[in-house]
């Protein structure tokens, strides 16, 4: 609800001489120290007179304007905020800083595990390589011992097939000589 008449004119006035009428409302200021009372006055919020209730709203009370207390001094106040501005900056900028030293060490210590696993895969390749040609190398001997085990088999069942008929010449002979 807007205020309108008289109310309307005294928050006009308020708002445009609030130092003014704090200092006739204060009796702390007196001729002899105005800038001593000007200090109080801006320290400390200002009173305002409350008017008598002359709505003819039926006893609902209307709501008056807060007075702020006069605004310290604007340069110190940009002063303060580029301060802590630049000190908040600084920290996020440290703390990125030290983001990216992190990764760089990570990146480092990754390349060289990666550069042990290379020089480890070398190796095992070499050796691998190695092996190979040592197998390349006894394969002949291998052939030659398969070779020799499929002629041992071999003698083998000609052994057991000569004892077999050595046996059956046997119990023939024995036989024989028992007539």
């Amino acid at each position: 609800m807007a205020a309108t008449g008289d109310d309307a004119a005294a928050m006009d006035s308020i708002s445009r001489a609030p130092a003014a009428q704090s200092a006739a409302l204060n009796p702390v200021a007196s001729s002899s120290s105005q800038a001593e009372g000007a200090e109080v006055v801006a320290e400390s919020p200002a009173v305002v007179p409350k008017k008598p209730n002359t709505n003819s709203d039926g006893g609902v009370e209307t709501a008056e304007e807060a007075v702020e207390p006069a605004e310290p001094d604007i340069n110190e106040l940009c002063t303060d905020m580029f301060e802590k501005m630049a000190v908040f900056l600084q920290g996020e900028l440290t703390g990125t800083c030290e983001d990216y030293r992190l990764l760089e060490n990570m990146n480092k210590l990754t390349s060289l595990k990666y550069m042990e696993m290379k020089d480890i895969s070398i190796n095992i390749s070499r050796n691998l390589q190695d092996l190979n040609n040592k197998y390349a190398s006894l394969q002949p001997y291998l052939d030659q011992i398969n070779q020799i085990e499929e002629q041992v088999s071999s003698l083998e069942q000609a052994a057991y097939k000569l004892d077999a008929y050595s046996k059956k010449l046997e119990a023939r002979f024995k036989k024989l000589e028992k007539r």
